[in-house]
């Protein structure tokens, strides 16, 4: 018999507020495709994020950080990354 190993997604929980339209629009889309409601934000969540222009990502602060030319960066990581981060 072989193994099964099931794949958990991590996820959070938010709460947002949709107008009774977008709420309706997206009970009868998840009704017909056969998922949930939260599938569907999460899948326009991803397309909207992968519509941005690369300059907007965020993570591309951290890209030259390793080219930054300070020496003490293996022991400061996580507060060049958290300064990274908000910038």
């Amino acid at each position: 018999m072989g193994r099964c190993m099931i794949m958990r997604m991590i996820t959070k929980p938010i709460q947002i507020y949709l107008k009774p339209e977008q709420d309706q629009a997206l009970r009868t889309l998840a009704k017909r495709l056969g998922v949930s409601i939260a599938e569907l934000i999460r899948h326009s969540v991803d397309m909207y994020l992968s519509s941005l222009p690369v300059e907007d990502d965020p993570a591309l602060r951290l890209v030259a950080l390793g080219r930054s030319g300070r020496h003490d960066l293996a022991a400061e990581h996580d507060r060049f990354l958290t300064q990274a981060g908000r910038s």
